[in-house]
């Protein structure tokens, strides 16, 4: 015979299913943490980003990605200092937003980051750790994959050993001088820039600092390989021979200060490879993107060997750029 009554235990499993379903809808919306589909969220990836500080436009950068199945954490480099983490990206009804910690802000206040994404571009508000807003552009970051091996170009001195010829400084306090074959910068000021912009290439380039030295070349005016007086402490991409904020070299091979030491470095669209004193410490490995105090934030486009001249004094010589012919 045919039931058409719930019996008591049935009864029961649906008032607490129905219950249950109260409790879900009435949960606050938050698809960076419960919405099932938060890896399909348009904000995953990298994105170069430009910002409007006062009247100047300066170079930023994001990363996006899935931690687990719910959860969305990242990166970001602001115009100065290296890559943050952030703990948690938040998307509700379309906006993003994040809060990361000062880094070398003069404030205890977070960093707040606001967006939306409009036609596959992001925009939105960044309120700076001292209250500043600051309005920003973004769009996401070329892959920069080469179809094949780079066919190698004639090899170019970028400085003479005379003068600053095919050099300009950054900004108007140029502290740069040549003298005895060296580049020098022999108190902080300003980057000096190479006139010419490179693509892929291969650079040979020597160096030496004083104690306390710190300073850095720029792959492209946008990447940075850190020069810093290290010797002896643990490998860190913020000492020698690290991409700064990104990639940690294999060993620590730094020398002691007033030595002259040697990089040698391959840059083939993201791919970096960086000898240091005649070793490899990094092999064929991706920058994930720009370093701070980056010229731009312009990744699909060639740039210029940057030196930094900001921080501490530093001597270069034998600077040979090899570039490639073409994009491959």
């Amino acid at each position: 015979m045919k039931n058409n009554s719930f019996s008591s235990t049935s009864s029961g499993k649906f008032h607490y299913l129905l219950i249950a379903l109260a409790l879900f809808v009435s949960m606050p919306f938050d698809s960076a943490s419960s919405n099932l589909n938060a890896g399909e969220q348009p904000i995953i990836g990298r994105w170069d980003l430009t910002v409007q500080m006062d009247d100047q436009s300066v170079p930023s950068w994001l990363e996006v990605k899935l931690s687990g199945m719910k959860t969305l954490v990242g990166y970001f480099v602001a115009d100065a200092g290296s890559a943050r983490p952030i703990s948690k990206v938040i998307v509700n009804d379309g906006k993003i937003t994040f809060s990361i910690p000062p880094q070398w802000d003069n404030s205890d206040n977070d960093m707040v980051f606001e967006g939306t994404i409009e036609n596959d571009k992001l925009k939105g508000i960044i309120t700076s750790s001292s209250g500043a807003k600051h309005s920003f552009v973004g769009e996401r970051a070329p892959l920069l994959k080469r179809n094949a091996a780079p066919v190698w170009g004639k090899p170019i001195t970028l400085f003479n050993g005379k003068n600053l010829d095919g050099w300009h400084p950054q900004k108007q306090n140029n502290q740069w001088i040549a003298e005895n074959g060296i580049l020098k910068s022999p108190k902080p000021g300003t980057n000096l820039i190479t006139d010419q912009k490179f693509e892929d290439f291969k650079l040979h380039i020597e160096f030496r600092y004083p104690e306390g030295g710190n300073t850095g070349i720029y792959l492209r005016g946008r990447y940075e390989v850190q020069i810093e007086d290290s010797k002896g402490k643990e490998p860190s991409s913020i000492y020698l021979g690290g991409v700064y904020g990104f990639l940690t070299p294999n060993e620590n091979v730094a020398l002691s200060p007033g030595e002259w030491q040697t990089y040698d470095i391959t840059l083939i669209g993201r791919r970096v490879t960086i000898v240091a004193n005649g070793k490899t410490v990094i092999a064929d490995q991706i920058i994930p993107g720009i370093t701070g105090g980056a010229l731009d934030s312009k990744e699909g486009e060639p740039g210029p060997i940057m030196l930094q001249g900001d921080h501490r004094p530093a001597d270069f010589r034998n600077i040979i750029i090899t570039p490639a012919k073409q994009n491959q």
